[in-house]
């Protein structure tokens, strides 16, 4: 089992067969349905933590290779300090962050797989709540799931909930980001965009003659310098904090 990694601005080009799965996969959950999941977001995903805790998931060995503002955040390094973290749990849509961390304090925001599972109207609650806390000049770090990602093209029919929007059988949700989607979003918040950009990963078993096509979009966004006070708003998942990471563990 081997695993091939690069980046690049341009989205996962889908074979035929994609390409027809997609273009049959064309009718919504009913809109009664997708009330219900939307009302019922939260007792889904603490089902999904309940069910499957700590073996669902690994260790993420690649947020500090990736993210260099998170190399200081670590137990063994000398200027990490618990006494100055604190660990909540909020709703990023609906909840005042500024109810748990000082306005303008936070240095970096970790948002990995959170976006996501938030319903794409209520994506930008999100960004407002955590423009609110974050420094100017400092950043939001984004990684979660891109456009065609192999995950996208398990769904079956009926699971489609909207434009690259779908359900899973446990009632939890996904989103699937393109680069221009996400940069629009960011964007209208008073973001800057410093890095926006495909992770295309092929996991390969010769043996057994899988290719698994996996596709994430990361990204770093500053805060504006020059408009620090815009974003009034906002709250999804869960805050912890060194850096006052926002994640979601899938």
């Amino acid at each position: 089992m081997a695993s091939l990694q690069r980046t690049g601005l341009q989205a996962r080009i889908l074979s035929s067969e994609e390409e027809e799965k997609l273009k049959r996969d064309q009718v919504l959950v009913s809109e009664f349905k997708q009330q219900k999941l939307e009302k019922e977001a939260q007792k889904n995903w603490d089902l999904f933590y309940k069910r499957n805790s700590t073996n669902f998931f690994k260790d993420r060995h690649w947020t500090t290779r990736e993210f260099e503002e998170l190399r200081s955040c670590r137990e063994q390094n000398p200027l990490y300090d618990p006494e100055r973290c604190r660990v909540f749990q909020c709703d990023l849509t609906a909840d005042d962050l500024l109810g748990h961390v000082p306005p303008e304090s936070v240095d970096a925001v970790l948002l990995v797989f959170v976006l996501s599972a938030v319903h794409p109207e209520k994506m930008h609650l999100v960004l407002q709540n955590l423009y609110k806390v974050l420094k100017p000049g400092k950043s939001v770090l984004f990684r979660d799931y891109g456009l065609y990602d192999h995950a996208m093209l398990r769904f079956k029919a009926g699971s489609k909930l909207g434009e690259n929007f779908y359900v899973r059988q446990d009632g939890t949700r996904s989103y699937f980001f393109t680069k221009e989607f996400l940069a629009r979003l960011f964007a209208d918040t008073g973001y800057e965009e410093v890095v926006n950009e495909y992770v295309l990963r092929e996991t390969v078993n010769k043996k057994e003659g899988l290719c698994v096509p996996r596709v994430f979009l990361q990204s770093k966004f500053q805060k504006s310098l020059k408009n620090p006070n815009r974003a009034t708003l906002g709250l999804g998942h869960q805050v912890g904090s060194c850096a006052s990471p926002l994640t979601r563990r899938v």
